[in-house]
């Protein structure tokens, strides 16, 4: 039963990158609008989830010795995986431009197109493996991890789909291939699950990793976006998702883990 939640789950997650066609289809302004709602939220919901749920888990069966060098091993891994294959994502996000305006550009910068589903592909992947490990902790933790992933996809995928089609691609091939690499996180939640029973505690030192990817994400990443509004009454709404993402992950944890 267990695999069965992993595989559905990283399905689901694998269909957010079905995003990017469905919101490039909106005006700039809509665009807009749902960018500012999903990255406020998202950085709360990772936070919540790697503080309440994730990390908490790992440090029941792991000593805080064990546990929190791994922690910052998930945040150093995602530095140099963004320093080295991913640096180019956030100079070409698509919500760094105006109002969510993408610009095609020639053939030219292809691979720039290409190195980002590299990346995709390792991310993605890293998806699947901290799913299954929560999941096989309890389905509570799984549940709750599943919702903080899908969550910080929705920027995430909208960046990328936005920088393939700044890098020449058509709407639908950017589509199809954004999809392919979005499937890597159902073979990375397989793999995990038929390769966790072979090492002793591996679910938690995963659990420990995801923890600190879900801190980097949200303060590298995230965070810096939403110190790009200036205007005040938008910045105090910001402020209020990120408490109301970290809130709800919460929530929604404690509701599953006493039966709902």
């Amino acid at each position: 039963m267990v695999l069965e939640y992993i595989v559905g789950a990283t399905l689901a997650v694998s269909l957010v990158s079905l995003v990017g066609t469905a919101v490039f289809s909106l005006s700039p302004r809509h665009v807009d609008k749902l960018l500012f709602i999903s990255v406020g939220f998202a950085t709360g919901a990772l936070l919540g989830a790697a503080f309440f749920d994730v990390l908490p888990e790992s440090l029941a069966e792991l000593s805080p010795e064990s546990a929190l060098p791994i922690v910052l091993a998930g945040i150093v891994t995602f530095f140099i995986l963004e320093k080295f294959v991913w640096h180019h994502h956030h100079e070409s996000h698509a919500h760094s431009g105006k109002k969510g305006h993408v610009h095609h550009k020639t053939a030219k910068e292809k691979p720039l197109g290409y190195l980002t589903l590299a990346g995709s592909l390792a991310h993605n992947f890293f998806d699947g493996v901290a799913i299954a490990a929560a999941f096989l902790t309890s389905i509570p933790l799984g549940v709750a991890t599943t919702i903080a992933i899908a969550l910080h996809e929705i920027p995430h995928e909208l960046g990328d789909f936005g920088l393939l089609l700044y890098s020449g691609f058509d709407k639908w091939r950017a589509t199809l291939l954004n999809l392919a690499t979005g499937m890597t996180s159902v073979l990375g939640g397989i793999a995990f699950f038929y390769f966790a029973p072979h090492v002793s505690q591996l679910e938690s030192y995963a659990l420990a990793f995801t923890a600190g990817t879900f801190i980097y994400i949200a303060t590298a990443d995230l965070v810096p976006e939403l110190h790009k509004e200036e205007n005040r009454t938008r910045s105090v709404i910001q402020v209020a998702l990120v408490v109301l993402g970290a809130v709800v992950l919460w929530a929604v944890s404690q509701w599953l883990e006493h039966g709902g």
